[in-house]
Protein backbone atom coordinates (compact mmCIF):
# COMPACT_ATOMS: atom_id res chain seq x y z
CA UNK A 1 0.00 0.00 0.00
CA UNK A 2 1.66 3.44 -0.89
CA UNK A 3 1.35 5.98 1.22
CA UNK A 4 0.17 9.38 -0.65
CA UNK A 5 -1.83 10.87 2.83
CA UNK A 6 -2.07 10.79 6.45
CA UNK A 7 -4.17 12.86 8.68
CA UNK A 8 -3.30 13.44 12.13
CA UNK A 9 -6.97 14.72 13.06
CA UNK A 10 -8.48 12.83 15.62
CA UNK A 11 -11.73 12.92 13.00
CA UNK A 12 -11.94 11.17 9.21
CA UNK A 13 -13.85 11.39 6.05
CA UNK A 14 -17.15 10.77 5.45
CA UNK A 15 -17.43 6.78 3.91
CA UNK A 16 -21.07 6.38 3.19
CA UNK A 17 -23.88 8.28 1.43
CA UNK A 18 -26.10 6.36 3.83
CA UNK A 19 -26.83 7.94 7.84
CA UNK A 20 -27.38 4.03 8.82
CA UNK A 21 -23.77 2.72 6.63
CA UNK A 22 -22.24 5.65 8.70
CA UNK A 23 -23.21 4.88 11.83
CA UNK A 24 -22.40 1.57 11.90
CA UNK A 25 -18.91 2.33 10.50
CA UNK A 26 -17.97 4.00 13.73
CA UNK A 27 -17.44 2.90 17.34
CA UNK A 28 -16.50 4.04 20.42
CA UNK A 29 -13.39 1.73 21.82
CA UNK A 30 -15.39 0.60 25.15
CA UNK A 31 -18.36 -0.83 22.89
CA UNK A 32 -15.59 -4.57 22.77
CA UNK A 33 -15.43 -4.37 26.03
CA UNK A 34 -19.38 -4.14 26.62
CA UNK A 35 -20.41 -7.15 23.85
CA UNK A 36 -17.05 -9.98 24.68
CA UNK A 37 -16.45 -9.78 28.41
CA UNK A 38 -19.91 -11.57 29.14
CA UNK A 39 -19.00 -13.99 26.58
CA UNK A 40 -15.47 -14.75 27.87
CA UNK A 41 -17.01 -14.73 31.39
CA UNK A 42 -19.60 -17.36 30.35
CA UNK A 43 -16.67 -19.61 28.72
CA UNK A 44 -15.04 -18.97 31.72
CA UNK A 45 -18.11 -20.42 33.89
CA UNK A 46 -18.44 -23.42 30.93
CA UNK A 47 -14.75 -24.09 31.37
CA UNK A 48 -14.92 -24.54 35.37
CA UNK A 49 -18.00 -26.62 34.80
CA UNK A 50 -16.01 -29.10 32.55
CA UNK A 51 -14.08 -31.77 34.71
CA UNK A 52 -10.31 -31.25 33.23
CA UNK A 53 -7.06 -30.92 34.74
CA UNK A 54 -5.79 -27.25 35.36
CA UNK A 55 -3.04 -28.66 32.74
CA UNK A 56 -5.78 -29.04 30.03
CA UNK A 57 -7.09 -26.00 31.00
CA UNK A 58 -3.63 -23.77 30.43
CA UNK A 59 -2.77 -25.83 27.22
CA UNK A 60 -6.00 -24.63 25.70
CA UNK A 61 -5.69 -21.04 27.09
CA UNK A 62 -2.68 -20.71 25.70
CA UNK A 63 -3.74 -22.16 21.77
CA UNK A 64 -6.47 -19.59 22.03
CA UNK A 65 -3.90 -16.61 22.64
CA UNK A 66 -1.64 -17.80 20.39
CA UNK A 67 -4.40 -18.99 17.66
CA UNK A 68 -5.34 -14.96 18.09
CA UNK A 69 -1.91 -13.71 17.30
CA UNK A 70 -1.93 -15.19 14.34
CA UNK A 71 -5.61 -14.58 13.17
CA UNK A 72 -4.76 -10.93 14.12
CA UNK A 73 -1.92 -11.18 12.32
CA UNK A 74 -3.00 -13.00 9.04
CA UNK A 75 -6.05 -10.33 8.66
CA UNK A 76 -3.69 -7.22 9.01
CA UNK A 77 -1.68 -8.94 6.65
CA UNK A 78 -3.77 -10.29 3.63
CA UNK A 79 -7.28 -9.19 4.08
CA UNK A 80 -6.57 -5.40 5.67
CA UNK A 81 -3.86 -4.87 2.95
CA UNK A 82 -5.10 -6.67 0.17
CA UNK A 83 -6.00 -4.05 -2.40
CA UNK A 84 -8.52 -5.10 -5.64
CA UNK A 85 -7.62 -4.04 -8.77
CA UNK A 86 -9.73 -1.35 -10.08
CA UNK A 87 -11.74 1.34 -8.04
CA UNK A 88 -14.19 -0.50 -6.88
CA UNK A 89 -11.37 -2.10 -5.75
CA UNK A 90 -9.64 0.65 -4.10
CA UNK A 91 -12.82 1.95 -2.19
CA UNK A 92 -13.55 -1.60 -0.77
CA UNK A 93 -10.02 -1.70 0.53
CA UNK A 94 -10.19 1.94 1.64
CA UNK A 95 -13.55 1.24 3.67
CA UNK A 96 -12.17 -1.81 5.30
CA UNK A 97 -8.54 -0.38 6.18
CA UNK A 98 -7.69 2.06 4.05
CA UNK A 99 -9.74 5.04 6.10
CA UNK A 100 -7.53 4.07 9.01
CA UNK A 101 -4.18 4.69 7.32
CA UNK A 102 -5.33 7.93 6.25
CA UNK A 103 -6.76 8.96 9.19
CA UNK A 104 -5.19 7.11 11.86
CA UNK A 105 -6.42 9.08 14.92
CA UNK A 106 -9.76 8.86 14.26
CA UNK A 107 -11.34 7.97 17.42
CA UNK A 108 -14.58 6.08 16.29
CA UNK A 109 -12.83 3.97 13.81
CA UNK A 110 -10.00 2.24 15.77
CA UNK A 111 -11.70 -0.69 17.20
CA UNK A 112 -13.75 -2.97 14.71
CA UNK A 113 -17.23 -2.66 14.54
CA UNK A 114 -19.80 -4.83 15.69
CA UNK A 115 -21.29 -5.22 12.33
CA UNK A 116 -17.70 -7.07 11.60
CA UNK A 117 -17.16 -8.48 15.06
CA UNK A 118 -20.02 -10.36 15.64
CA UNK A 119 -19.97 -12.15 12.14
CA UNK A 120 -16.40 -12.62 12.56
CA UNK A 121 -16.69 -14.27 16.23
CA UNK A 122 -19.44 -16.44 15.32
CA UNK A 123 -17.72 -17.78 12.41
CA UNK A 124 -14.43 -18.39 14.15
CA UNK A 125 -16.89 -19.90 16.91
CA UNK A 126 -18.17 -22.32 14.48
CA UNK A 127 -14.67 -23.78 13.49
CA UNK A 128 -13.32 -24.14 17.13
CA UNK A 129 -16.42 -25.58 17.65
CA UNK A 130 -16.20 -27.96 14.41
CA UNK A 131 -11.72 -28.53 15.56
CA UNK A 132 -11.27 -28.39 19.21
CA UNK A 133 -12.22 -31.30 21.68
CA UNK A 134 -15.42 -30.55 23.31
CA UNK A 135 -13.75 -30.04 26.70
CA UNK A 136 -11.20 -27.59 25.18
CA UNK A 137 -13.28 -25.89 23.03
CA UNK A 138 -14.43 -23.00 26.17
CA UNK A 139 -11.26 -22.07 27.25
CA UNK A 140 -10.11 -22.06 23.95
CA UNK A 141 -12.26 -19.20 22.82
CA UNK A 142 -12.17 -17.28 25.79
CA UNK A 143 -8.52 -16.26 25.45
CA UNK A 144 -8.88 -16.06 21.56
CA UNK A 145 -11.36 -13.43 22.86
CA UNK A 146 -9.33 -11.86 25.25
CA UNK A 147 -6.97 -12.12 22.84
CA UNK A 148 -9.04 -9.87 20.43
CA UNK A 149 -9.91 -7.31 23.30
CA UNK A 150 -6.86 -6.87 24.26
CA UNK A 151 -5.93 -6.17 20.47
CA UNK A 152 -9.03 -4.03 19.91
CA UNK A 153 -8.00 -1.83 23.54
CA UNK A 154 -4.43 -1.90 22.89
CA UNK A 155 -5.09 -0.62 18.89
CA UNK A 156 -7.16 2.23 20.51
CA UNK A 157 -4.30 3.20 23.23
CA UNK A 158 -1.40 3.22 20.81
CA UNK A 159 -3.33 6.00 18.83
CA UNK A 160 -3.90 7.99 22.04
CA UNK A 161 -1.66 7.02 24.76
CA UNK A 162 1.27 7.87 25.72
CA UNK A 163 3.24 4.89 27.28
CA UNK A 164 5.87 4.70 30.38
CA UNK A 165 6.31 0.89 30.47
CA UNK A 166 9.18 0.01 27.90
CA UNK A 167 7.41 -3.02 26.58
CA UNK A 168 4.13 -1.22 25.19
CA UNK A 169 6.46 1.64 24.08
CA UNK A 170 7.83 -0.80 21.91
CA UNK A 171 4.97 -2.07 21.06
CA UNK A 172 3.40 1.57 19.98
CA UNK A 173 6.68 2.22 18.10
CA UNK A 174 6.02 -0.89 16.30
CA UNK A 175 2.76 0.16 15.15
CA UNK A 176 3.30 3.84 14.19
CA UNK A 177 6.37 2.35 12.49
CA UNK A 178 4.12 0.74 10.11
CA UNK A 179 1.61 3.58 10.14
CA UNK A 180 4.11 5.99 9.15
CA UNK A 181 7.57 4.45 7.55
CA UNK A 182 6.66 1.23 6.08
CA UNK A 183 3.28 -0.01 5.60
CA UNK A 184 4.21 -3.20 4.56
CA UNK A 185 5.79 -4.00 7.60
CA UNK A 186 4.72 -4.44 11.36
CA UNK A 187 1.37 -6.18 10.86
CA UNK A 188 1.32 -7.69 14.14
CA UNK A 189 -0.42 -4.79 16.81
CA UNK A 190 -0.98 -6.78 19.56
CA UNK A 191 2.59 -8.57 18.87
CA UNK A 192 5.33 -7.94 16.91
CA UNK A 193 6.01 -12.38 17.29
CA UNK A 194 4.87 -13.12 13.77
CA UNK A 195 6.61 -10.05 12.54
CA UNK A 196 10.13 -11.67 13.97
CA UNK A 197 8.98 -15.18 12.74
CA UNK A 198 8.47 -14.16 9.22
CA UNK A 199 10.55 -11.35 8.51
CA UNK A 200 8.46 -8.84 8.18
Amino acid sequence: MNKKFISNADTSVRMFKSDLLEALSKVHFLVPVFIYLPVILICFYITWQDEISFEERFFYAVCGLITWTIVEYLMHRFVFHFVPKGRLGERIHFIIHGVHHDYPNDAKRLVMPPSVSIPLAIMFFSLFHWLVPAEGLWPLYAFFLMGYLVYDLGHYAMHHYNFKNPVFKAIKRNHMLHHYQDAEKGYGVSSALWDLVLAT
